[in-house]
């Protein structure tokens, strides 16, 4: 057999092969990734040899598998807000609820492969929102402080600075700062406190898609904590002297028989015995005149 007849035979094999008959799905881009509010278009194109009314479905996977598009409409809470063309679909609006893994999967009974199928992640991204701050109103200096703010709605997840009075805090951490910042995790975290760290704190959240938020500015106030210690020794002081001065007052009393003297009063008090009655000098007289 000549090399046409080898090539013939080949040409044959190649178009009367199930693989010619088979089936494709594919898509143009399979992370998408959008702002939020925006449009989002999943795609997904598919070919058919023999197939003419392909079935074509949508779902989001997740703990649970949910229908996006199913028996020709849109279902849950795409309904009303999402098109198909074709098997592309194009969400309006999108939210970070809208984030995750969608298969696309069409149906064709009359090839060969009867099914096909493929995957589109879709990322959306999440402006700054304003952060929730923890900053304590009072502390008493010398202790230890951890300051704390979160916004957990960005997308991608921000990096947090923190201000003091205005003036944002340096996040490298040395020997002549008193506290420490994690820009990732969003904690101001203060070893020792002292009466130079009083004033008003603010954190803000950013990320590389909107503009930065802030909380509302908090104010911490340092207790000088020497001033607290005093007072409490100034106060055991003067009950120490007030208990001393009860105890020597006692005990004088004692020496100089105060105490003595009034039991002793008391005791011939209660065992008095008046004398007898005597008799009227008067009477007395008169009973001797009359016997003589």
């Amino acid at each position: 057999m000549d090399s046409m007849g080898i090539l013939s035979l080949i040409l044959f094999v190649l178009v009367q092969s199930p693989a010619s008959l088979s089936l494709t799905v594919s898509t143009r881009k399979a992370k998408v990734v959008v702002h939020e509010n925006t449009d989002a278009v999943l795609s997904c194109q598919f070919k058919t040899e023999k197939e003419t009314n392909p079935r074509i479905e949508w779902k989001k996977k997740g703990k649970d598998i949910t229908f996006v598009y199913f028996n020709g409409k849109f279902s849950g809470s795409f309904a009303g807000r999402a098109k198909i063309e074709g098997a592309t679909v194009t969400l309006h609006a999108v939210t970070q609820k809208d984030s995750g893994l969608y298969r696309c999967e069409v149906s064709a009974p009359a090839d060969h492969t009867n099914l096909g199928e493929i995957n589109v992640t879709l990322n959306v991204l999440v402006p700054p929102h304003t952060p929730s701050c923890e900053v304590p109103s009072s502390v008493l200096s010398g202790v230890g402080v951890e300051l704390h703010c979160k916004d957990k709605l960005s997308v991608p997840p921000p990096t947090y600075i923190w201000y003091k009075d205005n003036k944002a805090l340096s996040t490298t951490h040395t020997t002549d700062t008193s506290f420490s910042m994690d820009t990732d995790k969003g904690t101001l975290k203060f070893k020792s406190v002292s009466k130079a760290d009083s004033g008003q704190y603010r954190c803000e959240a950013s990320n590389s898609v909107g503009a930065p938020k802030s909380c509302v500015a908090h104010h911490m106030k340092v207790i000088e904590y020497e001033l607290s210690m005093t007072t409490l020794i100034a106060g055991a002081v003067g009950l120490f002297l007030l208990i001393v001065m009860c105890c020597l007052g006692v005990c004088l009393c004692h020496r100089r028989g105060c105490c003595k003297k009034k039991e002793h009063k008391g005791r011939s008090t209660n065992s008095y015995n008046p004398p007898p009655p005597t008799r009227n000098p008067k009477n007395y007289e008169h009973t001797q005149s009359f016997m003589i």
